[in-house]
């Protein structure tokens, strides 16, 4: 007699939609980092499918605006037909900056996932607290701590390559 197997919860789902996120987010990390960018990377899901994948494009676009979040966003947007993303989750592999994190509250993301935590300008609570900020007109769910062993370690040996340093 076959038993019958109970499909996954909606948290089972979410968690896997969440990983499967972040290794997208960490392969466009790794792949800025050989260009010489910061390796951040973002990724963007709506209804379960990935629509958008990005990567810190500062130093090769002259934009300080070019983050991962910023420009996944912006891919998303064009997607999805416009600026309201609600039903997005956004996947990056650090930590928010004030900036990303606004951006990410105008367009009326639905959830946060993010790796690394950052503390020098990471906007979930390191040092500011614009994703769950009181005041706000609009609430995203955040998931911190999404893989954040490689998310941490990838950025920790970019900056010691860029010192020099062969620890």
């Amino acid at each position: 007699m076959a038993t019958e197997v109970a499909p996954a919860t909606e948290d089972r789902r979410r968690e896997e939609l969440d990983g499967v996120l972040m290794r997208r987010a960490l392969a466009a990390a790794r792949a800025a980092g050989r260009l010489g960018e910061v390796p951040i990377g973002a990724a963007a899901s709506h209804d379960g499918r990935v629509i958008a994948v990005a990567s810190n494009r500062m130093e090769r676009s002259g934009d300080a605006t070019a983050h991962a979040e910023m420009l996944v966003l912006r891919r998303a947007a064009r997607v999805l037909g416009g600026w309201r993303l609600g039903g997005v989750t956004l996947a990056v592999t650090l930590e928010p900056c004030p900036m990303c994190a606004g951006a990410m509250l105008q367009a009326r993301v639905d959830r946060c996932v993010y790796g690394a935590t950052d503390p020098k300008k990471g906007a979930d609570g390191s040092v500011y607290d614009v994703l769950r900020h009181p005041g706000g007109n609009h609430r995203i769910e955040v998931v911190p701590g999404v893989m954040a062993g490689a998310c941490g370690a990838l950025l920790t040996e970019f900056f010691r390559g860029l010192r020099g340093d062969a620890r």
